[in-house]
């Protein structure tokens, strides 16, 4: 039965890819057609689901920085984005109610609140595969938006704490010991090696904290979070990450198909949930509004704000709870499940578009920024250098010490990753802040007006294909070399632009044997 299940999503998934859509869109469109056909969530798919999620959860940890979320752009927007959205929608639902239209008639002030503070939340597992989909998990604007998710998370424990009427048990308190075995835990990780031990050490860490916290009383979610902050940066943290990425995608195919499978509504109850899908596009561009008020660029909080732009399962949690306490009628659950379902499928859709929206509307959008900037989103000097190597990672990193060694100080490196820039300059190295992907990037000084004779793309595929367009565009760049994954991937930086594309793993291979066959021919031994 699950095998079946699992191989419809696998089919609808490849045929949206194929027309330049996220696979997911596929899997909640696989859950709706099993629906259709009489099939129910099994147990096994509930299991996978929640499992999933916790994956994710735990490798949200692990790329979170605790101090990231007490910066205003953070907390400040997560909270008066809930704060406002709450109110607003509890008053539309009110005169909803007051109308006696469909199934908000009989919506008390109490329930439109509920369902308003519901409606308030984004989907951290939806946001976090787009972002995946879309390589732009440690970018600015999704480092901001995973940061809110998190903020939002928190806000929902609090929540379904009071609401249970229970308080988690007193031994919850030595939940702090924690932070205790932090050290203990990268010795397991780094005795651990590469293999199999580690990508079981990948599903043990984020199960085990789940568990321990739903011992004490607190969301299991939440302890799978806490556990992977507790490990972030540390020296094998993206190892570790990279170890779990099948299994977590794997699983959360499940999740996708359990929310089509959740109910198949009534005619009636499609017009309530298209009624709330109405209300997303508030929701949006309340997130821009606070983003820019909070020093950050238009096209930064767009992205945002665009990410956030649907609704969380956290929303059937709410109902869920309602409808035990007897403030919601059974039909809520649907109408909030089909709800979440269809602002998913928009959010997919809508997020591939917004290069294409911040191009058409650049003009009016940087009306809404502030006149102070933020030190990252300043102008960009290049000074001296006349070498630019982007995406310094392990191989921009190696051919950036290459260059530097035989070019000096003129060479310099450019990554939108914080916490790499940093880990950089302290080994010495001239790494500065910047986005290839973002349109403002390539007119705040890199490139734009300064002669750069040599650029080499060490970035992800998308991103050196965009970067050599831009270049090429500008026409003032020399050379521009590109790492290929795949020899597939060559015709299309080629066409970009690209004077030099190289094999990342030939490159690997031909450097390993020419470095040896320099170091034989020093010591003087024949081969």
């Amino acid at each position: 039965m699950e095998m079946l299940m699992i191989v419809v999503a696998f089919v609808l998934g490849f045929a949206v890819k194929q027309i330049g859509l996220p696979p997911l869109v596929g899997f909640l469109c696989a859950g709706f057609v099993l629906n259709v056909l009489g099939f129910e969530a099994t147990e096994v798919l509930e299991e996978l689901a929640n499992v999933g999620i916790l994956l994710l959860l735990f490798s949200i940890g692990l790329k979170v920085q605790i101090r990231r979320l007490f910066e205003p752009q953070v907390w400040g927007t997560a909270s008066l984005h809930m704060g406002i959205t709450t109110v607003t929608f509890g008053i539309l639902l009110m005169m909803l109610s007051w109308l006696g239209i469909s199934y908000f008639s009989g919506v008390s002030g109490s329930t439109a609140l509920l369902l308003a503070f519901a409606l308030s939340f984004s989907s951290t597992v939806f946001a976090v595969k787009i972002l995946e989909e879309k390589e732009e998990m440690t970018s600015k604007p999704g480092r901001i938006a995973i940061g809110i998710l998190i903020m939002q998370d928190l806000f929902a424990v609090v929540f379904i704490t009071f609401s249970s009427g229970k308080l988690p048990s007193p031994w919850a308190l030595l939940l702090v010991l924690l932070f205790f075995i932090r050290k203990p835990l990268m010795k397991v990780l780094s005795l651990s090696g590469h293999g199999e031990l580690l990508v079981l050490l990948a599903c043990i860490l984020p199960l085990a904290g789940a568990e321990l916290f739903e011992l004490v009383g607190l969301k299991p979610d939440l302890g799978a979070l806490i556990l992977g902050m507790m490990l972030a940066g540390g020296p094998k943290t993206d190892e570790l990450a990279k170890a779990m990425l099948g299994f977590k995608d794997l699983f959360l195919v499940g999740f996708f198909l359990t929310i089509g499978l959740a109910e198949l509504p009534h005619i009636s109850m499609l017009g309530v949930s298209l009624v709330l899908i109405l209300l997303i596009p508030f929701k949006s561009i309340l997130f821009f509004l606070l983003l820019t008020r909070m020093q950050l660029r238009a096209r930064t909080s767009l992205i945002s704000s665009i990410t956030l732009a649907h609704y969380s399962e956290f929303g059937l949690i709410v109902g869920a709870v309602g409808y035990a306490n007897g403030w919601l009628s059974g039909e809520w659950l649907v109408i909030l499940a089909v709800t979440l379902s269809v602002s998913m499928i928009a959010a997919s859709l809508l997020s591939p578009l917004i290069p294409i929206i911040y191009s058409r509307f650049k003009p009016q959008l940087k009306r809404f920024e502030s006149d102070e900037r933020l030190p990252e989103d300043r102008e960009i000097d290049l000074g001296q250098a006349t070498a630019a190597v982007l995406g310094m990672g392990r191989i921009g990193t190696a051919a950036y010490d290459n260059l530097r060694e035989k070019y000096g100080k003129t060479v310099i490196g450019l990554d939108f990753d914080e916490v790499r820039i940093r880990t950089h300059e302290a080994a010495g190295r001239q790494v500065i802040h910047g986005d290839a992907n973002d349109e403002d990037f390539w007119s705040r000084g890199l490139i734009a007006g300064q002669r750069v004779n040599l650029v080499l793309l060490a970035m992800c595929h998308k991103s050196n294909v965009k970067a050599a367009q831009k270049i090429s565009s500008l026409n003032n760049a020399g050379v521009v070399g590109a790492i290929a994954e795949y020899d597939d991937q060559k015709p299309a930086l080629q066409e970009a632009g690209v004077d030099h594309v190289f094999n990342a793993y030939t490159e690997a291979g031909s450097g390993f044997a020419e470095h040896v066959c320099d170091l034989i021919s020093e010591q003087g031994i024949k081969v």
